[in-house]
């Protein structure tokens, strides 16, 4: 919104900065972080006051979360997702369908976990909303989003990129409507099960919110593009003021969920954000790179698999617990350092997704 005080920079200088993503993304995160961090603490009072005893917590996990964590409200992705929406209606040049596109997914994800965490706090129950139910929504939302994509963007829009061939792209056809959004829902719900520890989930969040928004001012600059041999998505830019907004929402939110956690991010924030990083990745033709940058998730997810199918078939469980995170708490880590260490490979990984815009 705020690009068009560009068009006064003949009148005042300064405001031609107005025209370039880094500023605009830097004024994003800033925007979204004083935002988190002024009215975080009244949508705290509110959800507590609202929920009562709060997020039910897992009478067969960790004993420690029933005493630390019982009360503690949740539904904290309304904080984040709230910062994020203004701050890019603000920052973004909204002339760009990608912006669109990605609140479209993010909110649609948000509801869907609103309701989720609405009927677990109501019922004070895990079950919440069926699988079935949500993966089918979930669905609908992310079809449509893929199929705007198809109207918005250029011939390649429905190819899958190799991260490391230069140049190289596998032309899905109809069938993109079927891997995009299974990219998206995918995301959504890794990024879903990661979060089980205070700050677990919301830090890797980050990191890969900039490292995609690194990847998506390249991708939206022509010469860069065509320099680092990656795709050339027209105004894809503006997904880089996207994801400055989502870091810094996520660090307002990190300042009251860091342990001891006031408040939880629930499903509403956790699904929504995970879609959102997943319609970046598909919109920008880095959805492979998304499994690098994102192992993290992808583990967390797996774990789960692993240990439903082994149970199923076999009747032993793989890991003590699921997802992994819980395993490596039943093996005596304690929760900082759970953590601290997941931070820790999720920047590593992070690193290593953005080393591939030079392997082509």
């Amino acid at each position: 919104m705020l690009t068009w005080l560009s068009q006064y920079s003949h009148h005042f200088g300064p405001l031609n900065l107005f025209r370039y993503i880094t500023f605009r993304t830097g004024g994003a995160t800033a925007t979204a972080l004083f935002f988190v961090f002024f009215f975080g603490p009244r949508i705290i009072a509110a959800l507590r006051l609202k929920q009562g005893k709060g997020q039910p917590i897992r009478s067969d996990g960790p004993q420690s979360h029933l005493l630390t964590k019982k009360g503690t409200p949740t539904m904290g992705g309304l904080m984040i997702l709230s910062g994020l929406i203004v701050s890019t209606l603000l920052w973004a040049n909204l002339a760009s369908r990608y912006v669109w596109i990605v609140l479209l997914v993010m909110v649609g994800f948000g509801l869907i976990g609103f309701y989720d965490d609405y009927l677990k706090v109501t019922k004070q129950s895990h079950g919440g909303l069926s699988g079935l139910t949500r993966l089918l929504l979930e669905a609908i939302i992310a079809v449509v989003a893929c199929y705007a994509m198809m109207k918005v963007g250029t011939s390649e829009t429905t190819g899958l990129a190799l991260p490391a061939i230069k140049g190289y792209v596998v032309d899905l056809g109809v069938f993109f409507l079927v891997l995009g959004p299974l990219v998206i829902i995918a995301a959504g719900n890794a990024v879903n099960l990661t979060d089980g520890l205070d700050g677990l989930a919301i830090v890797p969040v980050m990191i890969a919110a900039a490292t995609f928004g690194i990847i998506a001012y390249l991708a939206g600059n022509a010469i860069f593009s065509t320099y680092l041999g990656i795709n050339f998505v027209p105004r894809a830019g503006e997904l880089a003021v996207v994801c400055g907004a989502m870091i810094g929402a996520g660090l307002g939110f990190l300042w009251f969920n860091a342990p001891p956690a006031q408040i939880f991010m629930g499903d509403t924030g956790s699904l929504a954000l995970g879609g959102l990083l997943g319609t970046i990745a598909v919109a920008i033709k880095h959805e492979i790179v998304l499994a690098i940058v994102g192992g993290l998730f992808v583990v967390e997810a797996l774990s789960v698999i692993v240990q439903v199918v082994s149970y199923k078939l076999t009747g032993r469980r793989v890991f003590k617990m699921a997802p992994i995170h819980h395993h490596f708490e039943q093996l005596g880590w304690s929760e900082p350092q759970v953590v601290v260490r997941f931070w820790i490979i999720a920047f590593v990984l992070a690193l290593v997704g953005l080393s591939t815009l030079k392997l082509r």
